[in-house]
């Protein structure tokens, strides 16, 4: 197989970001070995930079270092995903109840435009994925705590070792719908209880999903 032409930033953290997006796209499976020989004959690299980049991605959540039996890529017990989904509840109800006091006109109207996109997604699995998480993430920038966004951002890479067993229940993408919109109603009344509450019940309802 031809080696990965890799861009100049630093090689490990090309490399994490390669896995990274496999790890998602359920090319490397939770639960699998991570064969370092294989994977460093592939993107044309030694083996330093690749023990680099699952470094940073063991400290993410993404993989599992087991002494003397190499790197794994993580599986989400659970307990993992109950308290992924609690802490994500409280950091996020906590940020829906900042816009929905803070946001400027401005904001709210590029929040309902990503829910207005992500309500034409239904039926386009991995754009409505990719939609779904902009919303949040975008309501977190809006809310404008870089601490809550890294662990955010943390909390969700774990999340996403699930994301496909909650959403593609049968039903769950249109309930998921149905609860942005009831966030999203709550953030243009300027209800901060109301919309901390509808943000706590929508991942309250993907656990249930999720598990």
């Amino acid at each position: 197989m031809a080696a990965v032409s890799l861009t100049p930033r630093a090689l490990y953290e090309e490399v994490a970001e390669l896995l990274r997006e496999r790890i998602f796209k359920r090319e490397l499976t939770p639960g699998s070995w991570i064969d370092e020989l294989k994977l460093a004959e592939e993107y044309g690299i030694s083996r330093t930079p690749l023990r680099e980049a699952l470094k940073v991605l063991a400290t993410e959540g993404l993989v599992t270092m087991k002494v003397r039996r190499g790197a794994y890529v993580t599986e989400v017990s659970e307990r993992d995903l109950t308290d992924v989904y609690h802490l994500l509840s409280l950091l996020e109800s906590d940020a829906a109840g900042v816009v929905a006091e803070k946001a400027s006109d401005a904001e709210l109207i590029d929040l309902q435009r990503l829910h207005q996109e992500l309500e034409k997604s239904v039926g386009q699995r991995e754009r409505f994925f990719e939609l779904n998480e902009a919303f949040h993430m975008r309501l977190l920038e809006i809310a404008n705590n870089r601490w809550r966004d890294q662990m955010v951002a943390d909390l969700r890479k774990v999340m996403k070792l699930n994301r496909h067993n909650s959403l593609l229940k049968s039903g769950r993408i249109n309930e998921s719908l149905a609860e942005h919109q009831a966030i999203m109603s709550a953030l243009l009344a300027r209800d901060p209880q109301g919309a901390a509450a509808r943000m706590r019940e929508h991942f309250q309802n993907g656990l249930q999903a999720a598990a």
